[in-house]
């Protein structure tokens, strides 16, 4: 196991993988606890019926009913703290792969092993996507098993679709975090820059529909590939699974470009 880079981090990470896992159950868990006492409230529904056409843009997946077991998890899951939980995760673990690992003086010594920078890079990524992909996987698990015991009945192979594509939102910018970091080995650097363009094109996505200015930009937008299409309604998007394993195609080889030009600090 340690002969390898990718299965040294993924062990590395797993009391902090168990933790996000154990956690992200329970975080389904409170929000499945409480859909009995809102199902039958229609003063929900009025609410989100009154909220400003921005909030709710950005707010509120589009066409959500607190009224069912879809629109409820898309309004209170899937919108906004499912997303920003693993874009946490995956940002977190993209930096660390070259930029705070540097920052730590270990990277050295994983330099002066016979292992090639582009493999370094490239089983890094792969650690950060299977440990994003587990971590999606618990999520949807728990949607599933957890709903059944609050008569929260959803469909599996949509919940599969969801969790599919919000793994990829997730991916994407964690190999921007490590393709920064890979290119100036700053810390701060390859996580603020991702966290930030997360918040843009979440923005972008959320106020595309209602301001007509952004209409043009929302399609480029990450959370549009995540969401545009409505995953728990309309299933898998291959359109949208294509444009972001592109996006992370690229980001990678532009780590592996500039991780092999660069000196690796002392």
């Amino acid at each position: 196991m340690l002969r390898s880079v990718l299965t040294k981090t993924l062990y590395d990470q797993r009391r902090a993988l168990l933790g996000w896992a154990v956690g992200l159950a329970l975080f389904v868990a409170m929000y499945v606890a409480i859909w009995p006492s809102l199902r039958n409230q229609p003063a929900m529904s009025d609410f989100l019926d009154q909220m400003p056409q921005t909030f709710r843009a950005l707010f509120a997946m589009s066409g959500a009913d607190m009224s069912t077991p879809v629109g409820y998890i898309k309004i209170e899951l899937l919108s906004f703290m499912g997303p920003l939980l693993l874009l946490l995760y995956a940002i977190a673990a993209g930096a660390a792969a070259v930029a705070v690992e540097e920052d730590r003086r270990t990277l050295d010594l994983l330099l002066a092993t016979p292992v090639s920078r582009q493999r370094i890079v490239l089983e890094k990524l792969g650690a950060m996507v299977l440990g994003t992909a587990l971590l999606a996987a618990v999520t949807g698990a728990a949607l599933i098993g957890e709903g059944r015991l609050a008569d929260m009945h959803l469909p599996i192979d949509k919940v599969g679709a969801v969790m599919l594509h919000m793994a990829l939102l997730a991916v994407v910018y964690g190999t921007l975090a490590l393709a920064i970091g890979a290119l100036t080995g700053n810390p701060a650097i390859s996580r603020t820059v991702p966290a930030v363009a997360a918040v843009l094109a979440y923005v972008v996505n959320g106020l595309g529909a209602v301001v007509s200015w952004l209409k043009p930009w929302q399609k480029f937008s990450p959370f549009y590939q995540y969401a545009g299409h409505d995953p728990l309604v309309n299933g898998v998007s291959v359109v949208a699974v294509l444009v972001a394993v592109g996006t992370v195609l690229a980001l990678a080889v532009i780590a592996v470009f500039g991780f092999r030009r660069r000196d690796v600090g002392a």
